[in-house]
């Protein structure tokens, strides 16, 4: 059985390693693309605040159903502004601080918060929880792309040092 308390340390190791890499990116070359149809390095890591605010924001108000066609536009009320627009240091402090946040606000629903069914964007009925962890599996692509990207700049990327530090400690 899979456990809140785990989807949501996964969750939030995810969103951490995101505000990490940020860090670690050279701010000269946040609008790095590795490919011509691909994001640049800072649109990435946007991408990731955005996404996790306004779909946890959705959760966490009620909502039901990401399917209607008003879903973009209710995200949207639940998205961090950030005065400069995502400047290397004030995008990873909003990272971490809504990634703080927001675990805290889940961590504290009740566990029928978690067992019951929403309709997810493919029209799949799912509960929250496994929303939250399919989340996870989904977000793995922007934030790998986030945090690999260091690696072609010559920095270690913050996945593998959290995995490199957890190893260390065993």
């Amino acid at each position: 059985m899979v456990r809140v308390e785990h989807v949501l340390d996964s969750w939030k190791a995810v969103r951490q390693d995101t505000a990490n890499a940020v860090d670690d990116f050279p701010a000269a070359e946040f609008d790095f693309r590795p490919a011509p149809d691909t994001m640049t390095f800072g649109e990435a890591a946007r991408h990731i605040l955005d996404a996790s605010d306004g779909f946890t924001g959705l959760l966490l108000a009620g909502d039901d159903d990401f399917t209607t066609p008003d879903f973009r536009e209710k995200m949207k009320s639940h998205m961090r502004k950030l005065a400069s627009n995502g400047a290397v240091p004030e995008l990873a402090a909003a990272l971490r601080e809504s990634v703080e946040q927001r675990t805290a606000a889940l961590a504290a629903q009740p566990a029928a918060f978690w067992d019951h069914y929403i309709t997810r964007f493919d029209g799949q009925r799912v509960t929250r929880l496994e929303m939250v962890a399919d989340d996870q599996g989904a977000r793995t692509d922007a934030p790998g792309r986030t945090c690999s990207v260091p690696e072609d700049e010559g920095i270690v990327p913050a996945t593998t040092r959290r995995r490199l530090a957890k190893q260390a400690g065993k």
